[in-house]
């Protein structure tokens, strides 16, 4: 078999990874009101008054910090000082602590809801934030976060942690992320960006309270959360009895390679290997049963049900290949980083805007995008495909 070049697939990811990047460095940037602008529409339209999101005000400040670590250097220090400036003084929450699900456009709270999810993307883009500048208050304030999900939301008796609260931290009916998902207490979801938000924190601090927390939710991940058919499980009740039998495929290859990452980062080499085995396991189920005959991945399908929902969304695109790559390296099968190669082939031809830039949203069966989908938005962010690029770029290089 004859391997792709790597050298030749690195300089090509290295070049998208400056177009995205100079994308959101020269479109995004909210110049009347402040901070990012709020949705950008498939058009490349900016919609001036719509509400900001911590999902995507998160997820530009870890991109932005994360880009400068890759490059060692300073060229997007002004997008991450107005990055964090804005979350901390608009998305904070300086009374009861945590961060607001949504501000609108002038940066007025108007869903104070305590989503962990969002406190986790916070604790993951100010730990890679500190890891970029230094700034003791973006520390001091990642470690407030933690110390707010270690009270309130883990449970110490079922463990794992609970989805949402209210503003005071109490309990509140609604759990949920969007309305497209289950009402579940205890989300794969969240466990994963916990996970990865948890991994960036001990790297930049080392604390034994971070690293015990990091470990229980490696039991859960490799004990509950994946099933033995190699997919995970999405939602559960407070005491893990699944309630669902979707499979997210991106998700099951995102999560396989970020255990590794922090299995790295935490320094156990029985982890590491441990992850690496199932990530070897998780890659082999998704090759089989997640790339299409375009080489796209699908989104999802319930086995149960038999619902096939056959999109081709950018985020998992983006991830399949980080995993393929990873089990490259692992097992140096040179088939692996060719299947990556097939997906990158897939995402020049039909997910990345070569007109407008940046990726579209997501594409149908034949490689059509939905026009109806936002360039920028509440989910729409620059995180899955900078990272990814990052990532495999990191890997060949190194």
């Amino acid at each position: 078999m004859t391997l792709n070049d790597p050298i030749e697939v690195s300089a090509q990811l290295e070049m998208e990874l400056h177009h995205i990047l100079d994308f959101w460095k020269n479109n995004t940037k909210d110049m009347e009101f402040g901070g990012f602008i709020g949705r950008i529409d498939h058009n490349n339209n900016i919609i001036k008054k719509a509400p900001k999101g911590i999902i995507l005000n998160t997820r530009i400040l870890w991109t932005f910090s994360r880009a400068n670590n890759f490059y060692k250097d300073n060229r997007y220090g002004a997008e991450c000082q107005l990055a964090f400036d804005y979350l901390y003084d608009y998305f904070r929450d300086t009374d009861l602590g945590g961060v607001y699900w949504e501000v609108d456009y002038k940066g007025c709270a108007t869903n104070k809801k305590k989503q962990v999810y969002a406190q986790a993307f916070c604790i993951y883009a100010l730990a890679e934030y500190y890891k970029y500048c230094a700034n003791t208050k973006a520390l001091t304030w990642a470690m407030e976060l933690f110390d707010l999900l270690e009270a309130h939301s883990y449970d110490p008796k079922l463990k794992g942690y609970i989805e949402a609260f209210d503003e005071k931290w109490g309990s509140i009916e609604d759990l949920r992320l969007s309305d497209k998902e289950l009402n579940a207490p205890k989300t794969t979801n969240t466990h994963l960006h916990v996970l990865e938000a948890y991994t960036t924190l001990y790297e930049v601090t080392k604390d034994p309270k971070v690293k015990n927390a990091l470990l229980g939710i490696y039991d859960l991940f490799l004990n509950r959360i994946f099933k033995k058919d190699n997919h995970l499980d999405l939602f559960f009740t407070n005491d893990w009895q699944s309630l669902s039998s979707e499979i997210s495929f991106g998700h099951d290859i995102e999560t396989a390679w970020l255990l590794i990452h922090g299995a790295k980062t935490i320094g156990d080499q029985e982890l590491q290997r441990k992850t690496e085995n199932l990530l070897l396991s998780v890659t082999n189920t998704f090759v089989a049963e997640a790339l299409d005959q375009d080489f796209g991945v699908i989104n999802a399908i319930d086995p149960m049900t038999e619902k096939l929902d056959n999109d081709k969304h950018w985020w998992p695109q983006a991830e399949a290949m980080v995993g393929l790559v990873y089990a490259w390296k692992i097992t140096n099968d040179d088939s692996f980083f060719n299947m990556g190669y097939k997906v990158w082939q897939f995402i020049k031809n039909h997910i990345i805007d070569h007109k407008n830039g940046e990726w579209f949203f997501r594409v149908d069966v034949d490689g059509v995008p939905y026009t109806s989908e936002d360039k920028v938005g509440p989910w729409k962010c620059p995180y899955h495909n900078s990272r990814a690029l990052i990532e495999i770029i990191s890997m060949i290089k190194g």
